[in-house]
């Protein structure tokens, strides 16, 4: 006995026009490109005594800044501290070019000599190193504010003086600020300097902060 197998019938498809779809359209929620807060990088490239040393780094001038510019300029700056304790301006400069680099800062705090001065290196080693990073900032587009400092009387006179001096001189020559002396607010009291009577104590802290401040304002 033989079983007929039924036939399904075939349903005709009709094409379906565009008319007939309906397309819901989500607005497009994204904020355009030149309405996003842009954030500017301030960069702290010094030794120990922008490292914060014999400190927690929250204590350090550095934070301080931090604090401040999120008080007074909310979302408009970030502070990197690239500080090295022992830092001198040959290690500086070896390491400024990957710096600039990574960050692309707008702003460069330049604090370093000292180490240099309180080894009794060459003023003009000195300088040259000094200078090269003002170039290479300069060429990235970076303003520089440049942080001097001072030696104690019993490396001479001569040398002192020339060594306060350099600073002073590559501001002149790169017309950009200067700081002419990051202690002077710790200096006068012996309580705010640690027991090795270079670094300064955390209760010093605000007053460096106060001592570059009138030099950063401009610039910011």
């Amino acid at each position: 006995m033989s079983v007929k197998t039924p036939v399904a019938e075939t349903i005709p498809v009709q094409p379906i026009s565009a008319q007939h779809l309906s397309v819901k359209t989500i607005p497009d929620q994204r904020v355009p490109a030149k309405n996003l807060p842009t954030v500017k990088t301030i960069v702290v490239y010094g030794d120990s005594i922008s490292a914060a040393y014999g400190m927690n780094t929250s204590e350090g001038w550095v934070s301080l800044l931090t604090e401040r510019l999120n008080t007074q300029r909310p979302s408009e700056y970030q502070v990197i501290n690239a500080s090295v304790s022992g830092e001198t301006t040959g290690g500086g400069l070896t390491r400024l070019p990957k710096t600039l680099e990574v960050h692309q800062p707008d702003i460069l705090i330049l604090e370093l000599g000292a180490n240099d001065g309180l080894r009794g290196y060459p003023i003009k080693k000195m300088k040259s190193n000094l200078n090269t990073m003002v170039d290479l900032a300069q060429s990235a587009e970076t303003q520089v504010l440049l942080v001097g400092m001072v030696l104690p009387p019993n490396y001479g006179r001569r040398y002192t003086t020339a060594f306060e001096a350099m600073f002073t001189e590559i501001a002149a020559e790169y017309a950009i600020p200067l700081v002419p002396f990051l202690l002077d607010g710790a200096t006068t009291e012996r309580a705010l300097i640690q027991r090795d009577g270079i670094h300064p104590t955390a209760d010093a802290q605000p007053k460096l902060l106060d001592d570059i401040w009138p030099s950063l304002l401009p610039l910011l």
